[in-house]
């Protein structure tokens, strides 16, 4: 098939450099077939006049029908029957070639031990003669020798006439039995009597025969791996080169639409490895490409080939030079199209593609330069995802096959040919256009094109963009002497635990599985579980251990700190007497109550009990998506992203995993496994105890994917102590230090996790956030006269405000804020809280935080002309006897340079930089929507501030409307308005508030008024925006008057 004339415009006509498509639709390649299962047997039963057949458990049974008859019991044991077996014995009823007619019911001894079993167990299968040899010989040596003594069981010296004598009487016992009911409680004994086995006898030979058998073993097998022992690998390359110092790390994306699936992943894949980026819709002006002569962009990615291949000449050509003269590299994907490409050429280059094919068996070029964090030399059997794969052709040397894939050969017959490779990524090492290139045939949905574009960014950023290669892992075995009986340990499984962690220790230096346990519930399993309980302790130096709870309780069910402290103290004493370390520094919260959200006591206690200084968590800030978790420091105790691995306490068997073996393999070989110990420098997996028994899953999925990643990955794998990962982790992330408090009843985890004792309802429902010295003290005042509104409690430092969200308050936690709102008594529920404090307005981390915590708060804010604010400000920190503003005139301090005392810049930022109004609520309108924001004219509201207030209640929509008018009146004395006490009186702010001040001089008037027109221009501009909101007088004088 020929390109259409449709995509002239992006392909041309000219043929590939071979004409002839039959290289690309023969070609013969092995591949393999996997399949398992198991059989289950089932009960029939048929019932006649001559006899019925039933079958338990593989097993057939021929009885004779009420009327005796002849026949004598017949046992079938073997596989399932197909439909035409079935068919061929009376409707239905079982049939099989192998059968063992048992005497006993013609005068002979019935005198045969059955087994059954698959043909594979020894010494448990039945000959081609259709009984079970052992059996034979058994019947044949006692019928024809009955006075030998053998070991045979049930032989019996008083000859065939007792048996007679015993088979008839059992003839005539069962005469009156339904034959059905016999059967079905036979079923129900034998299952009952296989449960009560399986659970309380301490070694069940029946949970063996189910289980034992079915443990997965590790099958990863590579190069990396030979003879079983890990070869070490070659040095990576190393990218950097001294074009990276002229170009930031930073990735331009553009993609077809803001909601396309490929630019989602492309934007995910980037997040989870913290890589900066700007996502732009293709077919627009490219954004600024350089600042101060320095490229913004390291990498240039395009979600479509097609539309870089499209751009018009002006944005073609500005992108090509940037891309020269930074030497900038492009990432491009081939996107899958109805149209089937067969040879066409991109237009340009002499480069060919056919498109829409089935592939498999990826391998990689061990030759590529671009190779850093992936591995090649062995290949990825089977076929790859997707049916819409691109394969590229070329004749020049500018290109290099990075990875090659193989033709489907069950879409494709190849007639027995051997086929080359295909080329389904290519490197352009730019010899054509001096641009250098990496063009993928398919999007990220296999897994190894995921750690390719990794591999491109860092080449083609030359080494600005490149990810450290070091990766440390670390195990928690949670919930160790804590379990059900038959959920816990034995001692083989003990032992298998040290065989593996000795073997993943070869692979991964310093590893060790870390022991989690709760005292409590130690020798609580059966005989042979507490044998395991005891073959831990015996090898407690052999793992790391660090501590639960003693009774497994969630921490925040406590509200009492003495009895919290007390059940830590009881893990301590049992550790010390068993000789398990308390030092780790290290513990885990059960169910990860307490650490997030924070409840205050449990950090207080591991302080004083435990001298806790790491912990981890699942839940910061949220479980789900996994590449947004993050770490914090919250009362000098470090908190780590905690990572989860597929398995939990419930997934014991391999047969019962959700989606089957093969989803967890999809897992451990590429899979989200996998990618999470690619992705993440530090990595503290959650395991259980009940996941090291049974099956063994943690065991075989831990050692697979730690194999997989030394196949494929040039990372090296450690291990170290969780105080030593805290750390690192804490150096690599410095940005994370600080936590950022959420609200717990926006996520139902969270919920579950949180003290029954505090309530979100007592949250405010407004914000007043200033800035100071506009008029937010009246407005608070006016506020808490209004039935329906109720402010925080005050705080004895800063009194009214609280100012938790731009200070040291904010490491005091979330329980420390909610005090401020303590919960309502019966009757006066339903009063809408709210919050002032003026000094949020400007703080750079308050939105963030405001909008974490309270995300459908309203916002209401005051502006005033910004230089009248600054003057104000510092007369009022000149009345309070501020040394610096009394040495210093106005002039000199809004003049201070960056060379002057520390203090005196302080004075100068406090007074210049709330002004700049425009610049905040910028800040403030990237987390909250402009719906949720109020902005008030100061001046109106102290001419008017009736009216003001009417607004502001339609606004937060209070209920009933409070009219002000019967509240308020002006005070002459005071020159503002103050709450009506009675018909004389007036109750007014205090001295501090509304103060007389001399007025500004002229020469810092005229230098403010130039200090802020760009300011009050981008206000002015930004309130047209915003809409519905008059400009106010004082802004429009401000710009209308000229220095």
């Amino acid at each position: 098939m020929k390109g259409s004339d449709s995509t002239t415009k992006l392909w041309s006509g000219s043929s590939s450099p071979s004409a002839s498509s039959h290289d690309l639709t023969t070609g013969h390649f092995p591949h393999q077939q996997k399949s398992s299962g198991m059989a289950m047997s089932t009960l029939n039963r048929q019932s006649s006049e001559t006899g019925s057949t039933v079958h338990l458990l593989g097993a057939t049974s021929d009885t004779p029908g009420p009327g005796g008859g002849g026949g004598g019991l017949k046992l079938t044991a073997g596989s399932s029957l197909t439909s035409a077996d079935r068919s061929n014995h009376n409707g239905g009823v079982g049939y099989s070639s192998t059968s063992c007619t048992i005497p006993g019911f013609n005068g002979e001894p019935a005198n045969v031990n059955s087994s059954i079993g698959s043909s594979s167990s020894k010494g448990n299968y039945f000959g081609s003669s259709g009984c079970g040899q052992h059996q034979y010989q058994q019947y044949h040596h006692h019928h024809h020798h009955p006075s030998s003594s053998g070991s045979s069981s049930g032989s019996s010296s008083s000859g065939p006439g007792s048996a007679n004598i015993l088979a008839r009487c059992c003839i005539y016992l069962t005469k009156g039995l339904n034959l059905r009911i016999c059967a079905v409680a036979l079923v129900i004994v034998t299952i009952f009597s296989m449960l009560y086995y399986n659970y309380y006898m301490d070694s069940s030979p029946i949970a063996s025969f189910m289980h034992r058998d079915t443990r997965p073993a590790p099958l990863i097998h590579c190069r990396m791996l030979s003879n079983g022992k890990p070869v070490e690998p070659s040095p990576a390359p190393d990218h950097r080169s001294e074009a990276r110092l002229r170009i930031d790390p930073k990735v331009l994306v553009f993609v077809e639409t803001t909601y396309s699936r490929l630019g989602r992943d492309i934007a995910e894949l980037l997040v989870y490895n913290r890589i900066k980026y700007k996502i732009e819709v293709a077919g627009k002006n490219v954004p600024v490409l350089t600042i101060q002569d320095k490229g913004r962009y390291g990498v240039i990615v395009f979600e479509n080939l097609e539309k870089y291949l499209q751009m018009d000449n002006w944005n073609r050509q500005l992108l090509d030079k940037y891309c020269r003269d930074y030497s900038v590299g492009i990432i491009g994907f081939v996107a899958p199209s109805e149209e089937t490409l067969v040879g066409a050429q991109l237009r340009g280059f002499p480069l060919y593609v056919h498109t829409n094919l089935r592939l498999r068996d990826a391998s990689l070029n061990p030759g590529s330069p671009v190779l850093r964090l992936t591995r090649a030399g062995d290949t990825a059997w089977g076929p790859l995802p997707g049916g819409d794969w691109a394969i590229f052709q070329h004749n020049h040397s500018s290109y290099e096959p990075l990875e090659w894939a193989q033709r489907n050969n069950q879409d494709y017959p190849t007639d027995g040919l051997i086929q080359p490779p295909l080329a389904t990524v290519i490197q352009d090492h730019g010899r054509v256009d001096g641009i250098q290139r990496v063009l993928f045939g398919s999007g990220l949905r296999f897994w190894l094109h995921r750690l390719l574009f990794l591999d491109a960014l860092s080449y083609l950023s030359h080494g600005q963009l490149s990810l450290n290669l070091e990766r440390r892992i670390l195990i928690d075995v949670d919930d160790i002497f804590v379990g059900e009986k038959g959920t816990r340990l034995k001692p083989d499984d003990v032992h298998a635990l040290i065989a593996t962690q000795n073997r993943i220790a070869g692979l991964v230096p310093g590893f060790r599985f870390n022991l989690g346990f709760s005292g409590k519930y130690f020798h609580h399993g059966t005989h042979e579980e507490n044998l395991g309980d005891d073959m831990l302790l015996r090898n407690v130096d052999q793992f790391n251990w660090f501590s639960h709870m003693w009774n497994h309780q969630q921490p925040h069910l406590y509200d009492n700190l003495t009895i919290l402290m007390n059940d830590m103290i009881l893990n301590k004493d049992f550790a010390n007497e068993k000789g398990i370390p308390t030092d780790s520094g290290y513990s885990v919260s059960p169910h990860h109550s307490g650490v997030y959200p924070a409840h205050e006591l449990l950090y207080m206690a591991w302080k004083k009990v435990w001298n806790i200084r790491v912990t981890s968590t699942e839940e910061y800030p949220h479980l789900r998506p996994a590449r947004l978790r993050r770490g914090f420091i919250h009362r000098n105790i470090m908190v780590l992203p905690r990572q989860t691995c597929g398995l939990f306490t419930h997934t014991m068997y391999i047969d019962r995993y959700p989606g089957g073996r093969d989803k967890l393999d999809e897992s451990i070989q590429g899979g989200e496994l996998f990618q999470t110990i690619v992705y993440n420098p530090i990595n503290i997996f959650m395991t259980h105890m009940s996941n090291y028994g049974s099956d063994r899953l943690a065991l075989y999925t831990f050692e697979s994917v730690i194999k997989f990643l030394r196949c494929w990955t040039n990372l090296k794998l450690t291990s170290a102590p969780p105080l030593l990962l805290g750390e690192t982790y804490f150096k690599l992330h410095p940005d994370e230090t600080d936590p950022v408090w959420g609200n717990p009843c926006d996520d139902q985890r969270h919920i579950k996790i949180w003290s029954r004792n505090k309530s979100c309802d007592t949250l405010p429902k407004f914000l007043v956030i200033g800035p100071q010295k506009t008029g937010t003290t009246a407005l608070y005042t006016f506020l808490s006269l209004h039935p329906s509104v109720a402010s925080n409690l005050p705080n004895p430092d800063t009194f009214e405000e609280i100012q938790f969200f731009n200070g040291n308050n904010y490491y005091r936690g979330l329980d420390w804020y909610q005090n401020f709102f303590p919960v309502q008594p019966n009757g006066t529920g339903g009063r809408y809280m709210f919050e002032k404090s003026a000094t949020y307005f400007d703080g750079e981390l308050v939105p963030k935080r405001a909008h974490a915590l309270l995300p459908h708060a309203k916002l209401v804010t005051i502006l005033i002309s910004p230089a009248k604010r600054a003057y104000s400000w510092y007369q009022h920190i000149k009345a309070h006897g501020d040394p610096i503003a009394n040495n210093y005139s106005f002039f000199q301090v809004i003049m201070a340079s960056d060379s002057a005392p520390k203090p005196l810049r302080d004075l100068r930022n406090r007074c210049l930089n709330p002004g700049k109004y425009a610049q905040h609520l910028e800040r403030w309108l990237a987390y909250y929507p402009q719906q949720q924001l109020q902005i008030i004219d100061g001046e109106q509201l102290k001419s008017n501030p009736v009216e003001v207030m009417m607004e502001l209640q339609r606004f937060l929509k209070l209920t009933p409307t409070f009219d002000y008018s019967e509240h308020l009146r002006f005070d002459n004395k005071k020159g503002f308005y103050c709450q009506i006490v009675n018909e004389n009186k007036n109750k007014c702010l205090g001295k501090s508030k509304g103060r007389q001040y001399p007025p500004m001089d002229e020469k810092s008037a005229k230098w403010l008024q130039r200090y802020y027109q760009n300011h009050n221009s981008a206000l002015n501009k930004l309130l047209k925006k915003l809409g519905s909101r008059p400009i106010p007088q004082w802004l429009k004088d401000d710009l209308s008057t000229t220095s």
